[in-house]
């Protein structure tokens, strides 16, 4: 079958063309070549699909019945080609970006939704254990990350590097403050993520450093719920600048003296790191870097 197709193809080439040079040079073939096809197939099926009369070419009625056939097969092979170059200069295609921060990788996807106006974005906000594993398996492209073991089969470029701020009820001792002294949280009471939390490892590590105790009264597993427990009076919390969310009766106070940071990357799988659409999307990433922010 793919004899036939070589030769198909050099015949549906004449028939568009209505001559075999022509026909030879949108096929970047030579012309005896194109000749040799389009008798191999006359004679493999013992008809006649061309006239020939000197440089002068015309269809028979199984050439024309032919051609008809072989204006839609290859006109497909032209739009996929077509759709490929597309691809290959990000005009379009899809992107799938997993990530542990919502604001984060919005943030991201705005920035290049402007840059790449073309691209399908699918997002999708899981654990870090879970979006790393979805990288593994190729069931995203990118992965926004705030901690990556070194691993050769990831590629890592730094994104963006975030405060992690207090916050606190708006009838709270600080809520007139701008910022207060990391030590001074020995004297509240704590709400906390749960453990393997990036951003309770980051405070927890700095409070160590200094020999401040962190009175823990209540643990929760998500950003959203900490924020209402402040909201109802519980204690107060930490969460990255960007991922503040501005609930009514909570203030986010900056910490001072040792300001506690979280670092965000961008990952991709080493071997997919050069793939059109997710190399300008590292790049893009890599550029960006202290860029728009919240």
């Amino acid at each position: 079958m793919y004899q036939y197709h070589k030769w198909i193809r050099s015949f549906h080439a004449v028939a568009k063309t209505r001559s075999f040079t022509a026909a030879a040079a949108y096929l970047q073939i030579g012309q005896p070549t194109v000749s040799e096809q389009v008798k191999a197939l006359e004679d493999r099926f013992a008809v006649e699909l061309l006239y020939r009369s000197g440089r002068h070419v015309e269809l028979t009625d199984a050439g024309r019945r032919l051609y008809e056939i072989t204006e839609g097969i290859f006109g497909q092979e032209d739009e996929a080609v077509q759709l490929l170059q597309s691809l290959h200069s990000q005009k379009t295609g899809l992107l799938r970006i997993g990530a542990v921060s919502p604001p984060v990788v919005m943030n991201l996807t705005y920035d290049l939704m402007r840059k790449h106006p073309g691209i399908e974005f699918a997002i999708s906000i899981n654990s870090e254990k879970e979006t790393l594993s979805r990288l593994y398996n190729f069931t995203i492209d990118v992965a926004i990350l705030a901690y990556v073991d070194p691993d050769k089969r990831l590629y890592v470029t730094p994104y963006r590097t975030y405060p992690i701020v207090a916050v606190v009820r708006d009838d709270h001792a600080w809520a007139g403050k701008t910022s207060v002294a990391l030590k001074q949280i020995q004297h509240e009471a704590v709400i906390m993520r749960e453990s393997g939390s990036k951003t309770r490892e980051l405070l927890e590590n700095a409070c160590k450093k200094q020999g401040i105790p962190i009175h823990c009264v209540m643990e929760l597993n998500s950003r959203e719920a900490i924020m209402h427990a402040i909201a109802e009076g519980l204690g107060i919390g930490f969460v990255s600048e960007i991922e503040y969310t501005s609930i009514p009766g909570t203030r986010a106070i900056k910490l001072r003296d040792a300001p506690v940071t979280i670092d965000y990357y961008m990952c991709a799988l080493s071997v997919r790191k050069n793939r059109p659409l997710i190399k300008s999307v590292l790049e893009s990433g890599s550029e960006l870097k202290g860029g728009r922010r919240k």
